[in-house]
């Protein structure tokens, strides 16, 4: 079976394909926003490439949140309709999850606009605690010198660590989370969306 991953929750476009649950190609590339336009394309691409059509998809999994406000949403509404339309199963898992994967306590960081971030502390993939958008000089307080961080670093001084978000997708299978109504399914913030008009 032909298994779909997407990620829009941040800069980049994440497109995976696992068959039978094991990873056979992918994209991630910077699209801040520009995700809608390319993801199709993207797709289609990835698709071609294998010689696979929409038809030859028999899940989805997709990150729920948090992230940009538009950004999550884009990879949410495709899953949505491809499941509806195909009655496939649609699973999620979370955006800060997914950049941590199964790394062993890590710092995870994606920005939140207006000096803060979405902060949360993953062990194997498995959240410690609870994400949650703070101001920048709070995660710093937070954060000691030898801890790993990865993510959007450099909001607190630190470098950009970004893993394959890809491959995460397969390595945190026993995490997804099956969506019972995909019609209901709605995306995950931790923080007002109104905040989320303020342009910076």
């Amino acid at each position: 079976m032909i298994t779909l991953c997407l990620d829009t929750s941040q800069a980049f476009l994440v497109i995976a394909l696992l068959k039978d649950g094991v990873f056979i190609d992918g994209v991630q590339e910077t699209c801040w926003k520009h995700q809608s336009e390319e993801l199709y394309p993207e797709l289609i691409a990835l698709l071609e490439k294998h010689g696979l059509q929409s038809d030859d998809i028999g899940e989805a999994v997709i990150t729920r949140g948090p992230g940009s406000y538009t950004g999550v949403r884009i990879a949410m509404t495709a899953a949505k309709v491809l499941c509806s339309l195909k009655e496939i199963p649609l699973s999620v898992l979370g955006s800060l999850q997914l950049i941590a994967g199964t790394q062993e306590h890590v710092h995870v960081l994606m920005d939140a606009r207006g000096h803060r971030a979405y902060h949360a502390v993953y062990e194997g993939g498995i959240l410690q605690g609870k994400e949650e958008a703070l101001d920048l000089d709070e995660i710093r307080n937070l954060i000691q010198e030898d801890e790993k961080v990865l993510g959007d670093g450099h909001l607190i001084g630190r470098e950009d660590v970004w893993p394959d978000l890809c491959r995460n997708f397969e390595a945190l299978k026993e995490f997804w989370q099956p969506v019972e109504q995909v019609h209901l399914l709605t995306p995950e913030y931790l923080k007002p969306s109104e905040a989320y008009l303020v342009k910076k």
